[in-house]
């Protein structure tokens, strides 16, 4: 039978791919600038690792349990890695978006966007490996 508490494994899998990979894409089209369609990529999935973030960010808010304990704790970490991905991301996308609108992608303003998108890759790394230390340590979900 279907609960809604298995919404959230479902999905977090979404803006962890989406934003590593995206991430990729954006930093490699910084130096291989004859592959036109690396940064495009990049700012493609990072929009769609935006509308995934929220989308597990929520599912993580509303439709999980707490956890008393080590669990606790280490779900209170989890949240707040979750928060400053989200805020990273949404920042990411947005400066992104002001400098596709403006057409000034190709000035050194986006290495301020890579960075951005950078530190959204870090912050979703370290949500994603306490989320899996919950899963393989604590066996929460199983």
């Amino acid at each position: 039978m279907f609960n809604v508490t298995h919404l959230h494994p479902m999905v977090v899998h979404f803006p962890i791919a989406l934003i590593i990979v995206g991430f990729a894409a954006d930093f490699l089209g910084l130096f291989i600038k004859k592959e036109e369609w690396l940064p495009k990529a990049g700012f493609y999935l990072m929009l769609l690792g935006l509308l995934a973030a929220l989308v597990a960010y929520g599912t993580g808010h509303f439709f999980t349990n707490e956890m008393d304990g080590e669990p606790g704790i280490i779900r209170h970490r989890h949240e707040f890695f979750a928060t400053l991905t989200l805020i990273a991301i949404t920042l990411s996308a947005i400066f992104r978006i002001v400098l596709v609108a403006l057409r000034k992608e190709g000035l050194g303003l986006k290495y301020i966007s890579v960075g951005l998108y950078f530190l959204a890759f870090i912050f979703v790394s370290i949500t994603g490996y306490i989320g899996g230390s919950l899963v393989m340590d604590y066996l929460i979900g199983m």
